[in-house]
């Protein structure tokens, strides 16, 4: 088998994680729905050792981001085991605009162990002069819901307190879009939910390291703390995986050509996209003519969550912990349908917002 270092990010995709190459072997990785297994091997229990359908999902994400992969029953499960790591009073630096589980987890250390919680807009320039003054820099870039864009070069390459980790949270990018570790971050965490599993149908999280310790102190918190993945998950994961660089093309050049006719159109008051990628904001005059959008459209869903090859809106100041976020901002998740009845669609869901 080649390895990631030998083919693009695009055809790793589909051959990362694949059995031995052998006479009658299967083409792919079956599912292994085993709790323990006979003794007398290094597997033993599947809450401490992987089974092959974890190995595998976690050989072909790891080598997309260019590290150790550990995989975990959510995103935030792979959020927790990696800043749950932090001493008392540590000093944690995160985004004003992130993902709300994450923020509810800093502000619980804050409150529980006493870190000292600093808050900062994704695009500020200052993040890379944390990097000698914080002991945990979580960036979050694209941030969600309002996609502003970090300097992740920058923040990486950085000058660093000893001990400092900088871990990013490549969820809306994906492997594909960038990859941290190689500018020198030290942790990246997914929600495989979202764009690697590709199809609203399982719930997972990965977090990679470049540092094998590191990665080792994750699968061990990952068994201490029950957080395993389900064997149908990795499975599920691992299939929707190997069409990622195909759904996300298509998503991202739906998402451009949204954003474009978006921005043009009468009832919208501003468009977040940062060109790149599947996701894009945009913002209705009030809370009410974005609700009243969000029920009219037929071929999008109104549904949270993101990543899947259907497209997705919801208004996201309606969620608790989303209050910064402007009242009539609606978030999308362009899927890999024919973007001409995607935009049929929210443009007569926008007049009955108007």
């Amino acid at each position: 088998m080649p390895r990631p270092e030998d083919v693009t990010p695009a055809t790793w995709a589909i051959v990362g994680g694949r059995p031995a190459d052998a006479p009658g072997a299967p083409l792919n990785t079956p599912l292994v729905p085993a709790s323990n297994f006979v003794l007398g091997s290094e597997r033993i229990y599947s809450r401490n050792e992987a089974t092959e359908g974890w190995e595998a999902f976690e050989a072909l994400v790891g080598g997309l981001e260019g590290g150790e992969a550990v995989a975990f029953a959510s995103g935030m499960a792979a959020c927790a085991a990696v800043m749950n790591r932090l001493p008392s009073g540590a000093h944690v630096v995160l985004g004003e605009d992130c993902y709300q589980g994450v923020a509810g987890l800093a502000e619980a250390g804050a409150r529980d162990h006493g870190w000292v919680l600093e808050r900062l807009p994704v695009a500020d320039p200052a993040w890379p002069a944390k990097a000698g003054e914080a002991d945990l820099l979580w960036v979050e870039s694209p941030s969600n819901p309002l996609l502003e864009v970090a300097d992740v070069g920058a923040i990486c390459a950085a000058p660093r307190r000893s001990g400092t980790r900088v871990v990013v949270d490549n969820t809306f990018a994906t492997p594909l879009g960038q990859q941290p570790l190689g500018l020198g971050a030290d942790v990246v965490v997914h929600s495989a939910t979202k764009f690697i599993g590709g199809h609203s149908d399982l719930l997972l999280g990965v977090a990679v390291a470049t540092d094998p310790a590191l990665a080792g102190e994750l699968r061990r918190a990952r068994g201490l703390n029950g957080a395993t993945p389900g064997a149908l998950e990795c499975f599920l994961a691992l299939r929707g995986a190997r069409t990622l660089p195909l759904r996300l093309e298509r998503a991202s050049a739906n998402a451009a050509v949204l954003a474009a006719r978006l921005s043009g159109h009468a009832a919208v008051a501003r468009v977040r996209y940062p060109g790149f990628g599947g996701i894009l904001s945009f913002d209705l005059a009030d809370a009410a003519a974005a609700d009243a959008a969000c029920r009219a459209v037929r071929i999008v869903r109104h549904a949270t969550s993101l990543g899947g090859v259907e497209s997705t809106m919801e208004r996201r100041n309606a969620h608790p912990g989303q209050e910064h976020i402007p009242p009539g901002l609606i978030r999308m998740s362009v899927g890999c349908e024919d973007v001409d009845d995607v935009w049929a669609d929210l443009d007569r869901a926008l007049g009955a917002g108007a």
